[in-house]
């Protein structure tokens, strides 16, 4: 029995972070002050709005490593171009959406 009420509250604890797209996870893990889950939550919905998966998981990276971030916006490859194209489009929509 006993075993079974700690399987249930490891679920109810861990389905909420599980569950979270790759933009909220990371930002619920950043050592940002301002990190909370409803503003994590909310930076994913915009994200969910405008990028794709495959640039979500990109964005992702940029909470452990901003340097990346750098090096995308200023890189001459043509498909980093496009994505920040859509990386800026995602941000004014999450700081409209979530401020």
């Amino acid at each position: 029995m006993k075993q079974i009420i700690v399987a249930a509250l490891c679920t109810l604890l861990w389905a909420p972070i599980a569950s979270a797209g790759p933009i909220e996870r990371a930002c619920i893990k950043s050592d940002r002050k301002a990190a909370s889950s409803s503003l994590c939550g909310c930076i994913q919905d915009a994200a969910d709005l405008v990028l794709s998966n495959k640039d979500q998981s990109l964005a992702a990276k940029f909470f452990a490593d901003p340097h990346r971030a750098q090096q995308i916006r200023q890189s001459d490859n043509s498909s980093h171009e496009a994505f920040w194209k859509r990386y800026k489009e995602f941000g004014a929509t999450a700081e409209a959406f979530c401020s």
